[in-house]
């Protein structure tokens, strides 16, 4: 797979969690947080990903 549509991959998925965690933030907030750090390290695996 080439390494831009993994990285575009990997940024769908981020953003897909930042959603969730962002609609689940008043009803589950540790459900939540943890969605947002999943969020975060898949736009951390595209970016480097993207760098190396």
């Amino acid at each position: 797979m080439s390494s831009d549509v993994t990285t575009v991959i990997l940024l769908a998925l981020a953003g897909f969690l930042f959603g969730g965690a962002y609609s689940l933030f008043k009803t589950s907030r540790p459900v939540a947080v943890a969605l947002g750090v999943c969020g975060v390290l898949a736009a951390a695996g595209a970016i480097l990903y993207l760098v190396s």
